[in-house]
């Protein structure tokens, strides 16, 4: 026997359960700041198909993110291992098999496009992290050392390619991750430590020394007055001015000179400063209202190269000024706020760090790209989420949003604005 089924205008009263437990101001949040993105590369390349590309992955993007927001999240935690087997595979290939563009071999090229297995390998990099941190609660050094293992290898392929600004991004998702997972912060302070120390020999050598005494002390009172723990730090990090002459060498010329001119610009107007210097004139001709869509003489006489990418924020600050950067950077803290209070409310550690893996991989992003747009950060490659052109990035961002939903969606105590819980 055939059960009827009922009539079309009945089965719409169902349609709301599929919003149930939907997460509608992240999603709402991260299509503004597409659209914002959008306009902008319309701006610097009004010619081009870039910002229809853009415009129709966001929109695929954002319907992907809804999809996967009604699937159980906590259902991935067995294919941890094959996710983390699939991330170095990818970053193997393309070591081999990848096209070289501008002296990095990043991109697999699949006939009708090119995809950046870094960028879907900064997701896959939160999924092992979170599951892996999920069963090993982080709760000694050991433990958090034994989480610096499992990220060494696609670190370290990463950086072979070379993406440096990858590799660090993987370190931020790492270092946020460990903190919420149980790490405490003089552990992760002294953990970075040499890293700094090794930057501090090099700018300033009192800076250095008193760097050097201040993580001997927060090792001695970190690890209960331990003599052997805060030994071992003073030694690593008087070395490290030593090892920071090893991996000056290790990074590629093209790197060294990023970081020089980093320090001062001027050293290189016409090389390898001359986008800092360009992006600072274009934001600062901005003004507070911006000299309005279309009109500002920077980016519109193309005098950054390729502005659609990685210099996106200084098209906006110099057409929509301090003011239209100030809202802008409102959508990004309104974004990032809501995946906090998603990773607070979560039902389990898992959706707690998946929410938070991505919270640090997009705050990461946000303040390293507008940084080095203004000359605070070295030039590393590293997109502005959402606003900078780039295929692979933005599906890799809505796909991350929607594991995020998916954990918003099995959350009971969710907050929204305006509301009275």
């Amino acid at each position: 026997m055939q059960i009827a089924r009922a009539p079309w205008w009945q089965r719409l009263n169902q349609l709301p359960r599929l919003w149930r437990g939907f997460d509608g101001w992240l999603l709402g949040f991260a299509m503004a700041l597409l659209g914002t993105g959008v306009l902008a590369i319309f701006s610097t390349r009004p010619d081009g198909g870039e910002w229809k590309s853009q415009l129709l992955t966001g929109i695929l993007g954002a319907v992907t993110a809804f999809l996967l927001s009604r699937f159980q999240y906590s259902s991935i935690l067995r294919w941890q291992w094959i996710i983390y087997g699939v991330v170095c595979t990818m970053l193997t290939v393309v070591l081999f098999t990848g096209n070289s563009i501008k002296g990095s071999q990043r991109w697999i090229e699949l006939g009708f496009m090119q995809f950046q297995p870094s960028e879907f390998s900064k997701l896959g990099i939160i999924i092992v992290l979170a599951a892996f941190i999920h069963n090993n609660p982080i709760q000694s050094v050991k433990q958090m050392w034994v989480v610096l293992g499992v990220l060494a290898v696609p670190f370290l392929l990463v950086f072979k390619q070379p993406d440096l600004g990858t590799a660090l991004v993987f370190g931020a998702i790492c270092l946020g991750m460990l903190y919420w997972g149980g790490a405490r912060l003089s552990w992760l302070v002294l953990l970075v430590s040499p890293l700094v120390a090794a930057i501090l020999f090099a700018l300033w050598i009192p800076a250095w020394i008193c760097w050097v005494v201040a993580m001997g002390y927060l090792a001695y009172r970190a690890f209960e007055r331990n003599w052997f723990a805060p030994l071992s730090v003073l030694i690593l990090n008087l070395i490290s001015g030593g090892l920071g002459q090893g991996l000056w060498h290790i990074l590629k010329p093209y790197q060294q000179q990023r970081l020089v001119v980093f320090l001062d610009p001027s050293n290189d107007p016409l090389g390898s400063g001359y986008h800092i210097i360009q992006s600072e004139i274009a934001i600062g001709a901005g003004g507070v209202l911006g000299r309005g869509f279309f009109q500002g003489t920077q980016t519109q006489l193309n005098f950054i190269p390729e502005q659609h990418t990685d210099f996106i924020f200084s098209a906006l600050g110099e057409e929509w000024g301090f003011f239209g950067a100030l809202i802008l950077l409102g959508l990004f803290f309104c974004l990032l706020y809501r995946l906090l209070v998603i990773a607070r409310n979560a039902p389990d550690d898992f959706g707690s760090l998946l929410a938070v893996g991505v919270f640090t991989m997009l705050l990461f992003q946000t303040v390293v790209n507008i940084g080095m747009t203004i000359g605070l950060a070295p030039v590393t490659g590293i997109p502005l989420p959402f606003i900078t052109f780039g295929r692979s990035f933005l599906i890799t961002c809505f796909f991350a949003l929607g594991l995020v939903e998916s954990v918003a969606a099995h959350s009971s105590k969710l907050v929204f604005p305006n509301s009275n819980g």
